[in-house]
């Protein structure tokens, strides 16, 4: 079981200390096999990551020729008459990917994968819904919720299910899954688009429903100038597909994560907090690491002895001169000298 809670001073150390632990287990597995699987975010939180990220591999310390990736999400509804342009709208995830790390690499990833939520045509899936409300059902406790669609579903539905939920999870599965997965969390903890409230017993890809204040933050963050251009729907993991890699990173700045980081360590497994499952994760075996700047981590450093009475190391790394964060940061197996 590992469990380990990085603090650091600020944005820039935060994504220095979480690039370099990327890179130390990409360089660790490339030494036993060919090939890596790594899952990456969006959002503001990784853009810091990923630039150091790509300063790794256009150095050679690791091989982007041996990375396939798996993004976490993708919206439904981005404004454009046909999916290529619903793909290059500059909100995509898609987009960016490439704005942040792909274009930023020499050389480029074996593959990159991204939820195909752009292929689908938003008025044509509400349409869908409207008529066929014995193919589905919504699960959530809050105003988010998934759209669980039942087998018997056809037409539009079936193509979604099977051409893009299912399709995506069976792929990842190809590649023997996830070697470390790279997210973020939201305002009230959730995931990818695991809502707050979805029930971690849906279904491993989600097709969700928009939580009002999702759509409005993504207004106010100037993502979007009005409702109507919004996204209403989304294509996310899930958080337990998410926890099914072998190692998550979970990054978090700001005093809008205090609460919900702190919650997911010290509170009970609960869908109002998805990132709680890292919880379950960690007792299965899982190695998680959170890496946060001081004021996500302020609840935490309040509750030490309590963080430590739930066998999670806590390791404040703001006062550390950045030659000595690795050693502090990295804890390696007594037996094999392998970090975990």
């Amino acid at each position: 079981m590992s469990f380990r809670i990085l603090v650091t001073r600020d944005f820039d150390q935060m994504s220095k200390v979480a690039a370099d632990l990327v890179e130390a287990d990409i360089r660790e597995k490339h030494a036993v096999k060919d090939e890596y699987v790594l899952g990456l975010a969006t959002g503001n939180t990784p853009t810091g990551l990923y630039k150091h990220l790509a300063k790794a591999f256009n150095a050679g310390r690791i091989d982007p020729r041996r990375i396939r990736s798996f993004n976490l999400d993708e919206y439904v509804g981005l404004p454009g008459e046909n999916p290529q342009q619903r793909t290059l709208h500059p909100e995509s995830y898609s987009s960016f990917m490439v704005s942040e790390l792909f274009a930023l690499l020499g050389q480029k990833f074996r593959e990159t994968n991204v939820p195909a939520g752009t292929l689908i045509d938003q008025t044509e899936l509400i349409r869908a819904l409207e008529r066929h409300p014995d193919s589905y059902e919504l699960r959530g406790s809050d105003k988010g919720k998934a759209v669980v669609i039942k087998e018997l579903a056809d037409g539009v539905l079936r193509q979604i299910k099977e051409g893009v939920l299912d399709a995506y999870a069976k792929k990842i599965a190809s590649f023997g899954g996830i070697d470390l997965h790279i997210v973020g969390v939201g305002a009230r903890g959730h995931v990818a688009f695991h809502e707050s409230g979805i029930p971690f017993e849906t279904s491993p890809m989600l097709l969700v429903r928009l939580d009002d204040d999702t759509v409005q933050n993504a207004i106010a963050d100037g993502h979007f100038t009005s409702v109507d251009e919004s996204p209403r729907y989304a294509i996310s993991m899930g958080a337990g597909l998410v926890f099914q890699a072998r190692t998550v990173v979970l990054l978090a700045n700001g005093t809008r994560k205090t609460l919900p980081v702190c919650e997911s360590v010290l509170g009970p497994v609960r869908p109002d907090v998805p990132i709680s499952y890292g919880q379950r994760f960690v007792e299965s075996g899982g190695t998680l690491v959170y890496v946060l700047d001081e004021a996500a981590a302020a609840a935490l450093l309040s509750r030490r002895s309590e963080v430590e009475a739930r066998g999670c190391e806590l390791i404040d790394l703001r006062g550390q001169p950045y030659e000595r964060v690795a050693d502090l940061a990295f804890t390696r197996d007594p037996s094999t000298g392998r970090m975990r």
